[in-house]
């Protein structure tokens, strides 16, 4: 089978001063792509800010010989994902690509966790990834072409100690992706979510050194950019790490008809071994399937 290229397609990764993103970008412009090199400059929490990352980045992909252009904007500023998007198209006149990446930790037990600290964790990584994704939108329908790849984690598929607010803004993304897979594809715009395991500045203190080692970025860095090409699925939450690459998937038994005479609190618990019997549980596409299931056990009871 041919390679997977990017000539003549124009890819935005926010994030990409270092780390995952850093690897995503390279390896896109190995490919052909354009890159905006995106990235706010800032610490692991959030704040500062500094082009450097990102020109460090962009000279490194004009070295190899491909193009790029560094881009210093929030991703939560609207002003500054317009700019973004703005600068892109006066640039090369499309976008194919975006990748999603871009991220801040402020890690505490929910009890010691201050609001303030939850909604900038929501904001730049649920809002972070709705806004250039919204901006990007129109442009990806009028092309009838586009690739969406947005990052999601374990601690929100899965949940982890200290990360209330980072595990709810991953696993809304994966809500945000379920419903926008189904309203692009009339237009060949494909959305999927990668939850990567990898040694950035984010989990650098949480590992040991030989174990960092095995969790280089761009051991993910192949699955994103599978995502990101022309034969991408949709809707798909791709894990990987260290090599290693597996499908998340939301299941949902099926269940058992309780009627309606006599229906009570009583009847559930007498029954719930029947309701989390994973025999014949399913995976569905859209919210609809379930709805269908409901009104399939109601006709059979």
């Amino acid at each position: 089978m041919a390679d997977i290229r990017f000539d003549g397609k124009v890819a935005i990764v926010t994030g990409a001063g270092g780390g995952l993103g850093k690897q995503h970008a390279l390896e896109l412009a190995r490919r052909g792509a354009k890159v905006v090199i995106n990235d706010l400059g800032g610490s692991m929490d959030g704040s500062g800010g500094s082009s450097a990352a990102a020109d460090a980045v962009v000279e490194e992909i004009k070295a190899m010989g491909g193009e790029a252009i560094a881009n210093g904007s929030s991703v939560t500023d609207d002003a500054g994902v317009a700019h973004m998007v703005q600068q892109t198209m006066d640039k090369w006149g499309r976008i194919d690509v975006l990748i999603a990446n871009a991220g801040i930790l402020r890690d505490k037990s929910f009890s010691k966790m201050e609001i303030a600290d939850f909604e900038l964790v929501l904001n730049v990584h649920l809002m972070g990834t709705v806004k250039p994704t919204k901006a990007v939108w129109e442009i990806m329908r009028a092309q009838n072409y586009g690739r969406i790849v947005v990052t999601t984690s374990s601690s929100g598929l899965y949940g982890n100690f200290g990360q209330s607010n980072y595990g709810a803004a991953k696993l809304g993304i994966i809500g945000f992706m379920n419903t926008i897979k189904l309203e692009g594809q009339k237009n060949n715009i494909h959305i999927n979510a990668i939850s990567p395991v990898a040694a950035t500045r984010m989990t650098e203190g949480l590992m040991p050194p030989a174990m960092l080692e095995k969790l280089k970025p761009e051991y993910v860095t192949p699955g994103v950019v599978y995502l990101a090409s022309d034969e991408a699925p949709t809707g798909a939450i791709l894990t990987a790490g260290a090599g290693a690459f597996a499908l998340s998937r939301i299941y949902e038994t099926e269940g058992v008809y309780l009627g309606e005479d006599g229906l009570s609190v009583e009847e559930v618990r007498d029954n719930w071994a029947k309701i989390s019997d994973p025999t014949g549980q399913a995976a569905y596409v859209n919210g609809g399937e379930q709805g269908g299931k409901f009104f399939r056990k109601l006709a059979g009871g």
